[in-house]
């Protein structure tokens, strides 16, 4: 494979007073050891407004350029609103057969990986280090709920990509 080209990071809400929470703080952390790793490529960040306003694209485009990722480099997607919103924008930017990084949790990554790879992409992830100190309901919740949506965007993605909304192909 070739050089990463895009690193793709996939947001998640964000706090009430609009910083990250802990995972999404995660994500961001591993978008940075990632887009050092890369120093050529740009980082698309997304995710939509939250529920208090801001988005969690714009959330993560003040950390990266907080840690010194500059501005030339991210790409901010603002209206995303799930993991297949984000993995139709990244089809739109980046070209076929591209090396793409997805950056999300490890539960989350397998999902991105798919979608990124049945849109035309060359993906590969790096998984943000999870958190020990997280609830339990939250360590259980995510994971657990993680193969039905799977399942779910994997079906629509094959659906649009079959009727030509989806990916290039």
């Amino acid at each position: 494979m070739g050089e990463v080209t895009w690193i793709v990071v996939f947001g998640f809400p964000l706090q009430p007073d609009g910083r990250p929470t802990p995972t999404l703080a995660r994500r961001i952390a591993a978008a940075v050891v990632a887009g050092r790793r890369h120093p050529k490529a740009r980082l698309l960040v997304s995710g939509g407004p939250s529920r208090h306003g801001l988005a969690e694209a714009e959330a993560m485009r003040a950390a990266l350029l907080r840690r010194g990722i500059p501005p030339r480099r991210i790409v901010a997607d603002a209206v995303a609103r799930d993991t297949l919103d984000t993995v139709r924008t990244a089809a739109r930017l980046i070209p076929r057969g591209a090396l793409v990084l997805a950056v999300s949790s490890r539960y989350h990554l397998p999902r991105c990986v798919v979608l990124l790879r049945l849109a035309g992409l060359a993906a590969r992830g790096l998984g943000a280090t999870p958190s020990r100190r997280q609830a339990l309901a939250g360590r259980l919740y995510w994971p657990l709920r993680e193969p039905a949506a799977f399942a779910w965007d994997a079906a629509l993605a094959a659906w649009l990509r079959l009727v030509g909304k989806f990916g290039s192909g």
